[in-house]
């Protein structure tokens, strides 16, 4: 794969777990965080991917 496909699949990622914690917010605020921090990190490798 090329470096730029993967770096949008982690986006994609990160936006799904996004989508998670919104639907998750209101029942279960601890697997919302876990989501969130999830969303973190799949950002966070995109940005590293994309600057690497």
């Amino acid at each position: 794969m090329s470096k730029d496909v993967v770096g949008i699949l982690l986006l994609a990622l990160a936006g799904f777990l996004i989508g998670g914690v919104y639907s998750a917010w209101k029942t279960a605020k601890v697997m919302a965080t876990v989501l969130g921090i999830a969303a973190l990190l799949a950002i966070g490798g995109a940005v590293a991917w994309f600057l690497g």
